[in-house]
């Protein structure tokens, strides 16, 4: 086995449900290993509100060592809602890395599955298949733990740079332009309030000079508002969409509910040297302990994370993998899979062993 094809993963299972949906993703990973050239080192690390509880951080440093060693990161999920910085804000290592590691492009598929309900009239016909990027490292957030409060105001920053716009631009027009490659449109929309805020006209502006070195991909714009209602009217006229980091959040969150939930949603936080993979979905410490979380788009997350290693260091057999466990999930659903997040009655043992059947 050539030394290219053993993936070193730094594993953070988190808070609540996140050590509950990695442990199959794990699982899945592991089985890849068996019928593949592919092999994997996978090291856990600490990162999350129960950390911070008990030793007042986030993650120990030892953790940022460790993702900073790995060939990728998995997160399982992070925060609880009765632990919170003295500010009363969220414990977010999550965030933390994204700022740590430079991970500028935030990458959100949302692809209904044959035979998940969407609420959505039509997509179970005309089907939704699109990808939100969020820029990851600025916008809104470039004001974390930094915004101003007084008696009278408060006061938050937004921060767009044309280094990082560029960047993310590239990476947006280049996935367009692997999915047209694969039978997509090839399309991208930039999603911005540039009617009213000049930052945004920045940020547009921007777009169309990336837009010109990439002719083969068809360009265009909408604000974020009219976006909103669009996705929820005929999301299946969207290929690829990118836009600033709190419009992404918002957008991120209705576009998995678009595909039968966040349980259902994955997502990568990608730079120009590393990257970090989770589900869209918080530690919902509601139904932790119970078996009910749904672990597909940790699942879904790991098939990202094999796509981008196979770009990263050119190993084919990685994206061939990835492939293969986007089609077992899928089989997994044909098969009647139903989770108890859309009413049914799989929990998260049942969504595995139906996945492991199917690879």
């Amino acid at each position: 086995m050539s030394a290219n094809n053993a993936f070193h993963i730094a594993v953070l299972g988190g808070d609540g449900i996140g050590p509950e949906v990695m442990a199959p993703a794990l699982e899945i990973l592991r089985k890849i290993e068996s019928k593949s050239d592919l092999a994997f080192r996978f090291t856990e690390a600490p990162a999350g509100a129960g950390h911070y509880r008990e030793t007042g951080k986030s993650m120990p440093d030892s953790t940022i060592r460790l993702c900073e060693e790995a060939d990728a990161i998995l997160l399982g999920a992070c925060g609880l809602p009765s632990v919170r910085y003295p500010d009363n804000t969220e414990i977010a290592p999550q965030i933390e890395l994204r700022f740590h590691f430079d991970l500028y492009a935030g990458v959100r598929p949302a692809r209904l599955i044959p035979g998940v309900p969407s609420p959505i009239v039509g997509a179970d016909q005309r089907g939704i298949d699109l990808v939100l990027i969020r820029e990851s490292t600025e916008g809104l957030f470039a004001s974390m733990g930094k915004g101003v409060v007084t008696e009278s105001e408060a006061r938050e920053t937004l921060i767009i740079t044309r280094n990082t716009s560029e960047r993310l631009f590239e990476f947006s027009f280049r996935l367009a332009e692997r999915r047209k490659a694969r039978g997509r449109p090839g399309a991208l929309t930039c999603v911005d309030k540039a009617n009213v805020f000049r930052a945004f006209a920045f940020f547009r502006r921007i777009f169309d000079e990336a837009a010109k070195r990439h002719p083969n991909v068809k360009a265009d714009h909408v604000y974020v508002d009219a976006c909103s209602a669009f996705l929820v009217k005929r999301p299946w006229d969207f290929d690829v969409l990118v836009t600033e980091n709190m419009f992404g959040d918002i957008l991120s969150d209705l576009t998995a509910s678009l595909i039968g939930g966040l349980g259902m949603a994955p997502s990568a936080d990608i730079g120009d040297s590393n990257a970090m993979f989770q589900p869209c979905h918080g530690t919902a410490p509601d139904i932790m302990g119970q078996g009910k979380a749904n672990p597909t788009a940790m699942i879904l997350s790991t098939a990202m994370m094999l796509d981008w290693l196979a770009d990263k260091h050119g190993v084919e057999g990685a994206a061939e993998a990835g492939e293969r466990i986007e089609k077992a999930v899928d089989k997994a659903y044909a098969g009647g899979i139903r989770p108890t997040e859309f009413g049914g009655s799989n929990g998260t043992a049942d969504v595995t062993k139906a996945v492991l059947a199917a690879l």
